[in-house]
């Protein structure tokens, strides 16, 4: 019979505690009142709304576990009860982060993004939904305007409208900007939207690459600010992370780089249309 070693060991003991802490809001609860102050048995009960003999059970198992200790008639959390109760508070706000940046994470994975993951977390979220299912395209929108002026560097899957009289405003604003979008694109752009295409060509603030392999994903930056936008299956805009964090404003500069070193211009690409 095999004998389990102490790391199998520990690890087995770590899963027994968190399934203990986890297995009742009430534990839970009374392990949170205690971390606040040192309390006695009655004003546990009252702060968490549970019987005294619920109570007095669930401090035994603390004082098995060595979570909490009776100093006179009050009972204390131990350094380590307090760690537990951290820990366990840090997962609780992870798998609620998890719960909002999943989908956009998700979507990001699946095309291979490598974006990051202390990136995910770091800025706001706009999200496509059903009660709103343009959300993400009227916040790219607003971006683009907001960005008048400024240095503009963009990288887009699709060609929208919307997105094109955006752009169009910003560069008599007096921005500069640098796009980066595939041979789906550059096509659909040449035979639906002539005009647009017409100024991306002569319009010297503006300067348009085609890249030879699909996008999957989008990017956008302006001064400060970076966005990430993540792309249904059917290549429509479901959310937008917009960031002022160094780590995304470097990722998002460098994968720009890499889009336009493997790009040609949209001049030579019309050209030999």
């Amino acid at each position: 019979m095999p004998v389990p070693d102490d790391q199998t060991m520990t690890s087995d003991q770590g899963h027994d505690g968190a399934q203990y802490l986890a297995g009742s809001p009430v534990r839970v609860a009374i392990l949170r009142a205690l971390r606040q102050e040192p309390r006695r048995p009655a004003d546990v009960t009252a702060a968490v709304d549970a019987t005294r003999t619920t109570v007095q059970r669930i401090l035994a198992g603390f004082r098995e576990r060595d979570w909490v200790v009776k100093r006179g008639a009050a009972y204390c959390v131990t350094s380590t009860g307090q760690r537990v109760h951290d820990a366990y508070e840090s997962l609780l706000d992870e798998v609620e982060r998890a719960d909002r940046y999943g989908k956009f994470a998700a979507d990001l994975e699946r095309v291979g993004a490598d974006l990051p993951p202390e990136a995910i977390t770091s800025g706001e979220l706009t999200v496509a939904a059903d009660r709103n299912p343009l959300a993400a395209v009227d916040r790219l929108t607003e971006l683009l305007r907001e960005g008048c002026g400024a240095e503009m560097r963009a990288v887009s899957p699709v060609v929208i409208q919307q997105f094109n009289e955006a752009a169009a405003e910003a560069l008599d604003g007096g921005a500069n900007i640098e796009l980066v979008i595939d041979r789906d694109v550059a096509e659909t752009s040449i035979e639906e939207f002539g005009p647009a295409t017409d100024r991306a060509l002569d319009d010297e603030n503006a300067t348009v690459y085609v890249s030879s392999e699909p996008i999957t994903y989008g990017l956008f930056r302006y001064d400060g600010v970076a966005c990430v936008t993540a792309y249904d299956r059917r290549n429509n805009p479901r959310c937008v992370l917009e960031s002022t964090d160094s780590l995304l404003l470097e990722w998002v500069d460098d994968r720009f780089e890499s889009f336009v070193a493997d790009a040609t211009p949209l001049s030579a690409v019309v050209k030999d249309a």
